[in-house]
């Protein structure tokens, strides 16, 4: 039987099989998002970045190209649904977007300001391959900004009560979590904080300017009125121990998200001088305890010159930040180069901006004192990068004969925190981490 050839319109034929290319939109411009001048936000509090108008969170919404495999959402520590709230953003549903976030994370507007989105979802952003990503962060903070301040937040769906009791030891982000979806799934929360304000890292470490702590309250005023109890000035341990709370005070459960708040040093000589501070006290006397606002406030650090804060983080960035708001010259003192800062870089940037000092391929080997055993200078030597390290980084090598001294009253340490430990134990991870550095 011969066999018949394809005619036009027939399934097969190879003229159905060319289909017309489409014409490509134009892509639109990664938005920018207005903030403070750097003159004037070096000498105030107040947030940096003053976040999306509606019009214009459309407008960046609108650039996503809602792909059929969303690696943004592979990207998300927590695979949010990344295209749904942005998409729902693009049409103008603010309070759906709103929603569609509260039900996978629950701390949208913190998550917006302080998470890296650049190392993250929008590293994965598939229109960020040829052109600037999504700004899912930004999106993340607006939609939930828009909500809290003008209101339409829905209620969160609760569970029936199952009857059982948890305690919740910390206040901090995963104390917070835990709480409301332990809360939300019908358990009745219990939550203990040491301090004499909930939050924890989100209330003593982050600045004002970078995590406004309205913010972090409404979260704690959110748990709340969802029937979490909280004790703050508590501390499990002293008041009582986990032991206690199980058998005596009746919980079937207990979560302890004490964070990582043992600070670090250096172990080089000079370093128990007066002036020396580690981060995780220099931001919690600014922030929790208000030294910006001396003298109503008197909890600030004695009044510096100039302050050298040591690190290369997000941490170390919030200090020397703050340093410049108290009115202080300030340096940061990092050993390797600008690209191996573990920094977010737009914080690196706005740091950069506001007049912060950046000494790079430098590290300090002892802190100079004065008859008081005050500090005066940091003794630092020139660093040069060799191979790879551990963290893929490539370590830092001192380069000999290359020492120098920078003058300063003021010195912060912000090498990062550990978790705590018996003292015995956190004497000796607090050596082995100076041998490491």
């Amino acid at each position: 039987m011969k066999e018949e050839k394809p005619v036009s319109g027939d399934p097969v034929s190879p003229k159905r099989k060319t289909a017309k290319k489409r014409p490509k939109r134009p892509v639109l411009p990664r938005q920018p998002m207005p903030e403070q001048a750097p003159r004037r936000r070096a000498q105030n509090f107040e947030e940096v970045p003053k976040g999306y108008s509606p019009e214009t969170a459309m407008l960046e919404a609108s650039r996503c190209l809602h792909c059929k495999k969303p690696l943004c959402m592979k990207g998300c520590p927590v695979e949010i649904d990344i295209p749904s709230f942005v998409g729902l953003i693009a049409d103008g549903d603010f309070k759906a977007a709103a929603k569609s976030l509260k039900t996978q994370t629950a701390l949208p507007a913190v998550c917006g300001r302080v998470c890296p989105q650049e190392t993250q979802c929008e590293e994965r952003c598939v229109l960020g391959k040829k052109h600037d990503p999504v700004a899912i962060g930004r999106l993340e903070r607006f939609v939930a900004d828009y909500v809290r301040v003008r209101g339409g937040e829905p209620p969160p769906d609760i569970a029936p009560p199952t009857g059982k009791r948890v305690a919740i030891i910390g206040s901090g982000p995963a104390g917070i979590t835990v709480a409301g979806d332990l809360a939300r799934w019908g358990h009745d929360v219990v939550m203990y904080e040491a301090l004499h304000q909930p939050g924890g890292v989100l209330m003593y470490g982050i600045p004002e300017f970078r995590l406004p702590k309205e913010i972090v309250q409404y979260e704690i005023d959110a748990l709340k009125r969802m029937g979490v109890e909280l004790h703050t000035d508590y501390v499990i341990g002293k008041t009582e121990n986990i032991e206690q709370l199980l058998n005596d005070g009746g919980f079937d459960s207990v979560f302890v998200g004490t964070g990582a708040g043992l600070p670090t040093f250096m172990g080089v000589p000079g370093e128990n001088a007066i002036g020396v501070y580690s981060a995780n006290e220099y931001l919690t006397r600014i922030n929790l305890m208000k030294a910006y606002d001396f003298p109503r406030n008197p909890t600030s650090p004695p009044a510096a010159r100039h302050v050298i804060t040591v690190g290369g983080g997000n941490v170390a960035m919030d200090s020397a930040r703050c340093a410049l708001r108290l009115g202080s010259e300030s340096t940061i003192v990092y050993r390797r180069a600008r690209e191996q800062m573990p920094a977010r870089a737009e914080e690196i940037h706005h740091a950069e901006e506001e007049g912060v000092v950046m000494n790079l391929l430098t590290n300090p080997v002892r802190v100079l004192t004065d008859g008081d055993n005050r500090v005066t200078a940091v003794e630092c030597i020139r660093m040069e990068l060799g191979e790879p390290d551990d963290s893929g980084r490539r370590r830092p090598v001192p380069v000999e004969g290359s020492n120098f001294v920078i003058d300063a009253d003021t010195v912060v340490v912000a090498i990062g925190p550990s978790r705590r430990r018996s003292p015995a134990s956190s004497r000796e991870a607090t050596s082995s981490r100076a041998r490491r550095r």
